[in-house]
């Protein structure tokens, strides 16, 4: 199987996937279903960051040009989630678009709808999310297979608690649950694009697969701690903490484990 195929399957499998599996949790989850989903995607980012991407990137690449990229990549995506924030709030205290934010929003305001203002924001922010995606599974593949799949596990386990929050937003925008899922699978397809679009860029231009790498470890790292794990702190019982903790460990482990079977196999 060539490299070019293992992106494309990874690509359309993974946005495909991640659409279909939070539409089904969307359909029927239960609002802690969707936390849980969260505390163990923030174990799947941080496990595929610290044990696999970045070690294979300074391996590849300059250890200080690694290091500062990821700085540089995490106040990049800070800046960033501000603007988005800015243009969706316009007052000052305004909550994030986290998958249990979303959750709650959907549900505390169901009898109510925007007419569909804030969903097709969302769609167009998932879109670009998901083409963003599709580089980084690419650069990853292109580096080596197994670091390709691993990355490619990590965004999936990430995306799906993700799409369940999109997909409640767009219920509430006013989308039938038909059409929620059919622009959520079109825009899954940018991650395909921009999979293919990166390979026959960085084909050519190995020396950057390293950047890429440590933004995409920068971009795990950010979602996970600044998006992700404040919501956890919401719970601060003794039993909701070893809860959240259980499932974070468990999510590195997958990561871990994938690793040695990928590794395995491969």
């Amino acid at each position: 199987m060539t490299v070019l195929m293992w992106i494309i399957a990874a690509s359309f499998l993974g946005g495909a996937l991640s659409v279909l599996t939070a539409s089904v949790f969307a359909y029927a989850a239960k609002p802690h279903w969707v936390g849980h989903l969260v505390s163990y995607a923030i174990g799947a980012l941080l496990g595929a960051a610290f044990l696999e991407i970045l070690p294979h990137a300074l391996e590849t690449g300059n250890a200080h040009t690694i290091t500062a990229t990821v700085l540089a990549g995490i106040m990049g995506f800070f800046v960033l989630e501000k603007l988005v924030l800015w243009r969706h709030c316009h007052h000052e205290t305004c909550e994030a678009h986290t998958p249990e934010a979303a959750h709650n929003h959907a549900h505390q305001h169901a009898p109510a709808n925007d007419h569909g203002r804030s969903g097709m924001m969302i769609l167009v922010g998932d879109t670009f999310h998901n083409f963003v995606d599709g580089i980084l599974i690419a650069a990853a593949f292109l580096a080596d297979v197994q670091l390709g799949i691993i990355t490619a596990l990590a965004i999936i386990t990430h995306e799906i608690p993700q799409e369940v929050g999109d997909f409640l937003i767009l219920l509430h925008s006013g989308y039938s649950k038909a059409r929620a899922l059919a622009y959520n699978l079109l825009s899954s397809g940018a991650t395909l694009i921009g999979g293919v679009l990166a390979y026959y860029a960085l084909h050519s231009m190995q020396n950057l697969i390293p950047v890429f790498l440590a933004l995409a470890a920068a971009s795990m790292i950010y979602v996970a701690v600044a998006d992700l794990i404040p919501g956890l702190h919401k719970r601060v019982g003794l039993a909701a903490t070893l809860e959240q903790a259980g499932l974070i460990a468990a999510g590195i482990a997958t990561i871990w484990v994938s690793e040695l079977l990928v590794g395995k196999y491969a």
